[in-house]
């Protein structure tokens, strides 16, 4: 099941802390305070239409999304006390080589088995596949690996080391390695529905 969404991506936690108040929205933080080496300090996902109307705080980018759920449920349908802890956020450029089309197709049939696969810890797993971008970074979509913890997430991401030459083979078939920005350790700071 695909959920279209709304995802504005920011360099400044209280903008994109307000952002998500006033849009009853989620909001993906960096769980570290220097985010100045990082591709975004926050990012706030909802279905609420006025996040339209705070496109211009968005200063990183802002994008509509399907949310795709590979692992538990939809964001949406998720009580506060469900919804994931600490989530590695990975933007994903799609490779020249096959394009975006056929690089969401392997990444959603064939990288998203092997990565229920290989991360075993992982609470819930989503891909966000950029439908439209509206200006920003020209990302094809984002991954929210979700796990219990941030020591799970740093730790614990990968079930052996076989699993994660798997994953790392695996995405380079389907993702531009050199164009797709590092992953964001984030937890969710904001509880509101989504």
């Amino acid at each position: 099941m695909s959920v279209l969404k709304i995802a504005a991506v920011f360099s400044d936690k209280a903008v994109a802390a307000e952002v998500a108040g006033l849009s009853q929205s989620l909001m993906f933080e960096a769980s570290v305070d220097d985010t100045q080496h990082l591709p975004f300090a926050a990012l706030v996902l909802g279905a609420s239409p006025n996040l339209m109307d705070f496109q211009v705080r968005a200063d990183v980018g802002l994008y509509l999304v399907s949310e795709r759920t590979l692992k538990n449920q939809p964001l949406s349908t998720l009580n506060p006390d469900q919804l994931p802890v600490s989530v590695g956020v990975f933007p994903m450029v799609a490779s020249p080589q096959i394009g975006p089309k056929a690089a969401d197709k392997h990444w959603h049939e064939q990288h998203g088995v092997l990565a229920l696969q290989v991360h075993t810890a992982m609470t819930h797993y989503y891909q966000l596949t950029v439908m439209h971008r509206f200006f920003g970074a020209h990302w094809n979509g984002l991954a929210l690996c979700c796990f219990e913890s941030e020591y799970d997430l740093r730790n614990k991401f990968y079930n052996s080391a076989e699993g994660k030459q798997r994953v790392a083979e695996d995405v380079l078939k389907f993702a531009d390695t050199k164009n797709s920005p590092r992953r964001v350790v984030t937890r969710l700071t904001s509880n509101s529905v989504i």
